[in-house]
């Protein structure tokens, strides 16, 4: 990881019956990712950072032989995989790319890390860390001989401690029509710091479609009953790319050179007062470095979200509600569009889906949340997106503590000078 922070007016209520589909086929639940699996990968990381002048640096031996060790164990289990070069400071690098030839190819899910380590050590928890857990969890798929509904790639970035030199790279060189089909960037960069947090990417100020990737990470630490927090990586690593791209992004981490407080001791354990990684950056950045409780944990919430994102949705067998009546959205202005909700039993469910379709010409402009009957809300946008026409997409609420039925509204707020819309349409799907 690098060093710096950084009701209907005029129309009529709508309601759809979900159409009867065939029976998607049925998800795997996610596999326990065995930690001595991961912390081998550690120790072959760290053979070769010894064998090669003490780091795997952008441009040094230890940094090719790293490549060559991930790449290697890939293509002996059936991944397709790809270098792509790259001159950074007058020096090579590499980016590996991995893809598992099953699934939906214009629907790509991705996950990353870098591989690179600092000239002044071996980089085990940054990002060897991170880079030995997807490799194990891409070794999984393959021996589980996983089928999903969408495409799983994999990438491990060179010169990240460069400046996100590879990932850019990558995402700066991708045809627009391939861009479009990834759907979905999860990152792990540092995720076996010895007095770890638990850390999720925030997706306040991300692409849309992010608040599903961050909601995703979070599940599987509220499973093992292990409190997170969000935090706001700016631009600190090789996401980065990808959100300026518009991809939807999330990401784990277990913390750097920050001190860890007293309140986040309490919850976690570890030291207060003391770094989350006492080595960051330095020589002793070894196979002694890594909390193996927060690597497990870590391990396993990465193959959760690989197998929940790749699997794709099945179909819902709930009613639909549509509210088709247009409402202007004047600059600086707040409108609501209402629907109502008749003939649905008990809650909401966990997993509403909000779709909304949004025509405006600055949607870094708009502030978007959902108002359940009782008045409850839930923000789905806010204001990200910058310069962006135009917002139709879908979102997933989790409105399990809400009555369904009554009058459910959207909120558009314009909340900079200048710019309007109109909402075109809207639904909510039970």
């Amino acid at each position: 990881m690098r060093t710096f922070l950084v009701s209907l007016t005029a129309g009529a209520l709508v309601a759809f019956a979900a159409p009867a589909a065939a029976a998607p086929p049925t998800a795997l639940a996610a596999p326990d990712i065995p930690v001595a699996n991961v912390r081998a990968h550690l120790n072959q990381f760290q053979s070769i950072a010894t064998g090669n002048g003490g780091n795997r640096a952008h441009g040094r031996p230890g940094y090719r032989a790293s490549i060559d060790y991930v790449q290697g164990r890939l293509n002996a289990v059936g991944y397709t995989t790809s270098l792509q070069q790259f001159t950074s400071g007058g020096l090579t690098g590499w980016n590996l790319i991995a893809e598992w030839p099953r699934g939906d190819a214009n629907n790509v899910i991705m996950a990353g890390g870098h591989l690179d380590s600092v000239t002044a050590g071996p980089g085990i928890n940054d990002n060897g860390s991170g880079s030995a857990a997807l490799l194990e969890v891409a070794l999984t798929v393959a021996s589980q001989n996983l089928n999903p509904a969408k495409r799983i790639r994999f990438g491990w970035w060179g010169a990240e401690e460069r400046g996100l030199i590879g990932s850019t790279y990558y995402v700066n060189n991708l045809p627009s029509a391939d861009r479009s089909r990834i759907k979905a960037y999860i990152n792990f960069d540092m995720i076996g710091s010895p007095n770890a947090g638990y850390f999720v990417y925030s997706a306040s100020g991300q692409p849309s479609g992010s608040l599903a990737l961050q909601q995703t990470l979070q599940a599987p630490f509220a499973t093992m009953g292990v409190p997170t927090e969000l935090t706001s990586v700016g631009g600190r690593s090789d996401h980065a790319a990808f959100a300026n791209a518009g991809i939807p992004i999330g990401g784990l981490f277990t913390g750097a050179e920050v001190t860890k407080t007293s309140a986040q001791a309490q919850k976690w354990g570890g030291t207060a007062g003391q770094a989350f990684d006492r080595c960051y950056h330095a020589s002793c950045d070894t196979t002694s470095n890594i909390n193996v409780t927060a690597l497990d944990r870590n391990s396993d919430a990465i193959a959760y979200a690989v197998w929940t994102l790749s699997a794709g949705t099945p179909p819902p067998t709930g009613p639909r509600f549509e509210n088709p009546a247009d409402f202007a959205i004047a600059d600086l202005s707040t409108v609501e569009s209402p629907i109502s909700v008749t003939g649905v039993a008990g809650n909401a469910p966990a997993g509403l889906q909000v779709t909304v379709d949004i025509r405006h010409t600055y949607i870094g402009d708009l502030v978007v949340d959902v108002l359940a009957p009782d008045g409850s809300v839930y923000n789905v946008h806010n204001r990200s997106g910058g310069s962006t026409d135009n917002l139709a997409t879908t979102y997933t609420v989790n409105a399990s503590s809400e009555v369904a039925n009554g009058t459910w509204r959207l909120r558009v707020r314009d909340a900079a000078s200048q710019d309007t819309g109109t909402i075109n349409a809207w639904s909510l799907q039970f």
